[in-house]
């Protein structure tokens, strides 16, 4: 090898260490750490945090990313709560078996196991973002009496209020994968409306990671396809009416992954669902782009959530 050839090799591996570094020290800042769990065939791999002896919130990420994207909210929640946020079998870094199955439904009878074997399936808050709203909205229709509560950000699903190519044509997503150097930018002004700074050492190391996960990404696309054709908008409002939590939804007004209407449609169809929280100047991601917002609507939130439940329970009321 060249000087030259030498010297880039030693930048990039110093590049993928720093990068390493930076999600440890995002992790710890957010108050959690690392671990995993072997569940059957699959090797989950989690970020922990909080007061195990207080109440659950379980952050359920979306397609594209990993439970990393939730270090800025889990920044505050795990000051007052217990919280876990699991990268789902196609994303980060847990490991699945060849030829496994990602449908949503799968995922979701999974993400089942997952929490008994980590014993929080006792009250439990689901949270879930784009994807991850629509496996959040699956496990609370099919474990109601295990669901204390719901949070909704920018959800997927099938839905008869949808404007946009992504939700009609979900084969349009793929435009959305990052396959070479460049594409993140492109991404990124599609999914947010005034995205973050971040470091461009920081996003080529991103960059690499999805286009490392771009073939797992495309097959979890093919299920979405899949679980348009398997739904129709009339079977998959059944499923959600099913739902019995508390729910709060929110949404960025100018999401052009997920139109903001959906927000509402989902509002009469879930039972105990708050008026849904629109957020101006925010695109797909609520959670990257406004995170003081949702860690402050979601507080609020579960301190309803909290007194209803404690007025339930209590003696002199019954």
């Amino acid at each position: 090898l060249s000087s030259v050839g030498l010297s880039t090799s030693y930048a990039a591996a110093h590049e993928a260490i720093d990068y390493q570094k930076v999600l440890q020290e995002e992790r710890a800042w957010a108050g959690v750490s690392s671990k995993t769990l072997r569940v059957g065939d699959v090797v989950w791999s989690y970020s922990e945090g909080g007061d195990r002896s207080k109440p659950t919130i379980l952050l359920i990420h979306g397609l594209g990313n990993s439970r990393d994207t939730w270090n800025d909210v889990a920044h505050e929640l795990t000051r007052h709560y217990h919280v876990i946020m699991p990268d789902l079998p196609f994303a980060g870094s847990t490991q699945v078996p060849t030829n496994f199955d990602i449908s949503v439904p799968n995922v979701t009878e999974q993400l089942r196991r997952f929490i008994e074997a980590a014993r929080i399936q006792n009250n439990l808050n689901v949270v879930g973002h784009s994807l991850g709203g629509s496996i959040a909205m699956f496990y609370a229709s099919q474990y109601p009496f295990d669901t204390q509560s719901l949070f909704l950000l920018s959800s997927g699903g099938v839905f008869k209020s949808n404007n946009t190519n992504y939700l009609k044509n979900p084969i349009y997503l793929k435009q959305l994968l990052v396959t070479q150097a460049g594409d993140l930018n492109f991404v990124m002004k599609k999914v947010m409306y005034n995205p973050p700074f971040t470091p461009s050492m920081i996003n080529n190391e991103r960059e690499k990671m999805l286009i490392s996960k771009a073939q797992d990404t495309k097959k979890v696309i093919d299920q979405i396809d899949a679980l348009n054709k398997l739904y129709t908008t009339s079977s998959f409002a059944t499923m959600v009416r099913n739902i019995e939590a508390p729910t709060l939804i929110m949404w960025g007004k100018q999401d052009q992954i997920v139109n903001v209407e959906v927000a509402q449609e989902l509002k009469s169809m879930i039972k105990h669902s708050q008026t849904p929280i629109i957020l101006d100047r925010v695109g797909h991601m609520p959670l990257l782009e406004a995170p003081d917002k949702v860690v402050d609507a979601y507080l609020s939130f579960l301190d309803k959530v909290q007194a209803q439940k404690s007025a339930l329970n209590d003696p002199k009321i019954l």
